[in-house]
């Protein structure tokens, strides 16, 4: 693995979202390859990782599902045999829902790369795109779709607002259909991480990749950053099958005569080593943070910022990550001041009359709040 720190080429060199979730309008006019959003629990820290999750899938219908999923917004109700239906509910997407509801849009500011999504119907589809809908479009029933646009890009996704609706119950049995719109816009490349520890399964998919290459070293430094050289290497055990765990990671520590599993060594080394690994993993792409400071020990803060700062610039990685800890801030500060070729940035984001503002720190802040312990959350 190259040490040299990347030409700085961000998919994201400012953010604007208007009409999505909790985010009526928010303009952050500046984003760095590693950019710490900090800011009181529901200012909407979160709403803007979700956005610029679904900004990097380019609206891919599998991205929206997923995060309604694990956002809990569901529909539900009953079909004609009486059989409970439950689907994601993607007026949820939408500030204000309903009736209410805007169009979303998502991307860098004053640019043609924006992400637009709204409320339509699969019946204004265009006549080149009807083919995919045969037998999905109903003289009786008006089928609700999301219209997804990214630059010259266009596709329609069956939107099912109501589980009662015997055409919407058919729709979500042929979606698959529609999954050549989205491979017609290739995805940036992105993982999230947080506010939780990654599962099992993610953690195999991801040393997958860089299992018996220099990216391993990158992992197997994140774990010293805690055990030091008492880390002599890592490898992934069982199966599917394997009781409960199922394929897991396991840890080889010099003063110990057996491997022992990685989650054994508690919260902060399965954080560092599944930050460790999404880095490698997001090369070129977008790895967004929840809740950054989870499981890190306070002393540990400044170690773990160099740790993404200086992979963010080797592997060419913006990281947009969220905080609300006082020791998470003052670690990113002093890790950004060692690492100038790096861009780091801190923004806070506040409610002022219900609007979401971002209020960005300069260098100069940024160091001042490091050197003087200025509370900036």
């Amino acid at each position: 693995m190259s040490d040299s720190i990347a030409p700085q080429h961000p998919h994201l060199p400012s953010l604007s979202i208007t009409g999505f979730r909790g985010a009526e309008q928010l303009t952050i006019p500046r984003l760095g390859r590693v950019t710490l959003l900090a800011g009181r629990n529901g200012v909407g820290k979160t709403t803007v990782l979700d956005a610029v999750r679904i900004y990097a899938a380019r609206g891919q219908s599998d991205a929206l599902r997923e995060l309604l999923v694990r956002r809990e917004e569901f529909a539900t109700g009953y079909d004609e045999d009486g059989d409970l239906v439950v689907a994601p509910s993607f007026d949820a997407l939408f500030h204000g829902r309903g009736d209410k509801a805007q169009a979303i849009s998502i991307g860098p500011m004053n640019s043609g790369a924006q992400l637009k999504i709204k409320p339509s119907s699969l019946d204004h589809a265009p006549d080149n795109k009807r083919s995919l809908f045969e037998g999905l479009i109903s003289e009786d029933v008006e089928a609700q779709a999301l219209q997804v646009t990214f630059k010259d890009a266009e596709k329609f996704i069956p939107m099912p607002f109501d589980p009662n609706d015997r055409q919407s119950a058919y729709i979500r049995n042929r979606m698959r259909r529609l999954a050549a719109q989205d491979r017609a816009v290739p995805p940036v490349r992105c993982a999230s991480l947080g506010p939780g520890l990654l599962s099992n399964p993610d953690l195999a998919r991801f040393w997958d990749t860089v299992a018996l290459t220099d990216d391993e070293r990158l992992a197997l430094d994140a774990l010293r950053l805690i055990f030091g050289n008492r880390v002599e290497r890592a490898t992934l055990v069982g199966d599917e099958n394997t009781y409960r765990a199922g394929r897991h990671v396991m840890v080889k520590l010099s003063d110990q005569p057996r491997p022992v599993p990685l989650k054994s060594l508690g919260d902060g080394a399965t954080r560092m080593f599944g930050v460790a690994l999404a880095l490698a993993n997001c090369r070129d792409g977008i790895l967004l943070l929840d809740e950054a400071e989870n499981g890190i020990h306070h002393s540990l803060q400044e170690d773990f910022w160099n740790m993404v700062l200086r992979a963010a610039g080797v592997h060419n990685t913006q990281v947009l990550a969220t905080t609300h800890s006082k020791d998470c801030i003052n670690g990113f500060a002093w890790a950004a001041l060692k690492y100038p070729d790096v861009e780091g940035n801190l923004t806070r984001l506040e409610r002022e009359n219900g609007e979401i503002r971002a209020v960005e720190y300069s260098k100069e802040e940024l160091e001042t709040a490091a050197k003087q312990d200025i509370e900036v959350r």
